[in-house]
């Protein structure tokens, strides 16, 4: 598609060096341009899908997200991804052309472009915008390799010069404040938790942890770093202690069972042999020295430790997985199913005749909720916990049948429910093929097929076809509705941040004092 002149992989080994970085640059030059092309892609869709009836803007579930479902399931994204995607491009389009125009030709980056859209938002006026749009191509170019912040402030400063009351400078930090739990990190157990609290909260946070981790005796083989990150687990399950990890029966800083296992629920799936696994001691304390002796190499002294040998039998049993979340090693698993945990067998319906009535039976929506683990819309991640139980084909026609039902998350079960023109088609080992309103097909399996095989085995044949086109009739009065529109809403968010900013533009266009 491009015609570069750039040298490809297979070049690069004979290239100087010269060369090389010069494919670095020119090749994120061509990533830019591919950026601006998608999202011009993007822009289009939604000119084309944007005026839908007038009464469906206060669906919960409108056009905007009825688009923004088949810009995700395209990109296999998230559904609030492909929204912020569909926004940037619709903002380079109609309100800084001139910018877009740069970006298509590869000249700004898609994380510059990305800043100066957001930076923007609040400009009303098209004449200011305009003057912001211009200026902003003429010097967005030569900011140069700034950091974030600095990119920032050079785009402030030009939103400053037109149009005082669109800075975003109002949102205080307080506003901001958060707790993120982000994405699992893999098989070892572990999540990254940040965030930004008020700080006499976090003071509170920080002694109550300090105590609790104090609270044990010296023969727990954990640091004060490892203890104080189990006593904000304690804390989250409502416990006043933190157990001690001595395994003496006279230790005094003991507790009687895991308050985690009587708080809240967490539904995990796992591999019966992990519920047996002997607890692993390289999970705690300090991680030994390697030692160190002349001559030994730098990258040697400074590679990781292999893995210790699992603890035990020496057998390596299959972590469990939150449902929709991270992994579980068996070892911490094992604990927890000592400490009180409740286990429930998950069976595979084989040959189960399908259920008489709507709602699946506790044995059955289990199942299902173990075999999908996340909503099973292209592209979305929402955990089945939280996802409602759909039939594929629409109850009474489609029967309540493991071969009938999947996981969707509420946002896509309306998607599916009033915007009919998405079709779905489920076999009997819970894949399921997705047909969009443009006629792309995407197929989705079941996220336990690696991790459980068991649980996606056939469930039985069962005489559906695919759900076409169906007339809403009286169902369109069920969809919840918003009290103000996308539009209305977007409205006041910038009229209320721009308020905010009134008093500023007034102090500032004061006349000097004499």
């Amino acid at each position: 598609m491009f015609d570069t002149g750039l040298p490809g992989p297979a070049d690069l080994a004979s290239a100087d060096e010269s060369m090389v970085v010069a494919a670095i640059t020119g090749w994120a030059c061509v990533e830019a341009a591919a950026s601006a092309r998608r999202l011009a892609a993007i822009a289009e869709l939604v000119r084309r899908r944007a005026d839908g009836p007038t009464d469906w803007a206060q669906w919960s579930c409108d056009n905007w997200d009825a688009m923004a479902a088949e810009v995700a399931a395209a990109l296999h994204v998230s559904h609030g991804m492909a929204s912020g995607q569909m926004y940037l491009s619709v903002a380079l389009r109609d309100r800084l052309p001139k910018v877009a125009a740069l970006f298509v030709e590869g000249m700004l980056s898609a994380r510059l472009v990305a800043a100066i859209v957001w930076r923007t938002d609040l400009i009303q006026d098209e004449a200011a915008l305009a003057l912001v749009d211009t200026t902003l191509a003429e010097e967005a170019t030569g900011f140069g390799p700034l950091s974030v912040a600095k990119t920032e402030h050079a785009i402030d400063a030009i939103v400053d010069r037109y149009d005082p009351a669109a800075l975003r400078r109002t949102r205080a930090a307080a506003r901001g404040r958060e707790v993120v739990i982000d994405a699992p990190r893999g098989a070892d157990g572990t999540t990254n938790l940040w965030g930004t609290l008020f700080s006499t909260d976090a003071a509170v946070l920080d002694r109550r942890l300090t105590r609790l981790a104090d609270g044990v005796c010296e023969g727990d083989p954990r640091t004060i770093a490892q203890r104080r990150a189990d006593a904000l687990g304690a804390l989250a399950a409502g416990a006043d202690r933190l157990a001690c990890g001595c395994g003496s029966a006279t230790c005094l800083a003991g507790v009687d069972g895991d308050p985690r296992a009587s708080s809240v629920v967490i539904l995990v799936v796992a591999d019966q042999s992990a519920l047996t696994a002997a607890p692993d001691p390289h999970m705690s304390g300090q991680r030994p020295a390697r030692p160190f002796t002349p001559g030994t190499p730098l990258s040697e002294a400074l590679a990781l430790d292999p893995e210790p040998d699992p603890a035990g039998d020496g057998v390596n049993r299959p972590a469990g997985r939150i449902v929709g979340g991270c992994a579980v090693p068996a070892p911490l698993l094992a604990e927890l199913v000592r400490g009180g945990a409740t286990v429930t067998p998950v069976g595979h319906p084989r040959d189960a005749a399908a259920e008489s009535g709507y709602r699946p039976s506790a044995a059955l929506e289990r199942f299902v909720r173990c075999r999908d683990l996340t909503c099973r819309f292209p592209g979305c991640e929402r955990p089945a916990e939280f996802c409602d139980i759909d039939h594929t084909v629409p109850y009474p026609l489609g029967l309540t049948h493991p071969s009938n039902l999947k996981c969707l998350c509420r946002k896509h079960h309306l998607l599916k429910t009033f915007w009919t023109a998405w079709r779905d088609e489920q076999w009997s080992d819970g894949t399921i093929v997705w047909t969009s309103p443009s006629g792309q097909t995407y197929t989705t399996r079941p996220a336990s097929r690696l991790l459980f095989p068991g649980l996606c085995l056939p469930t039985g044949e069962l005489p559906t076809a695919p759900t076409g086109d169906r007339p809403l009739g009286d169902r369109a009065i069920m969809m919840p509705r918003r009290h103000r529109t996308r539009t209305q809403a977007r409205a006041a968010r910038i009229d209320t941040e721009r308020a905010r900013n009134a008093a500023h533009a007034a102090e500032r266009n004061k006349p000097p004092p004499f």
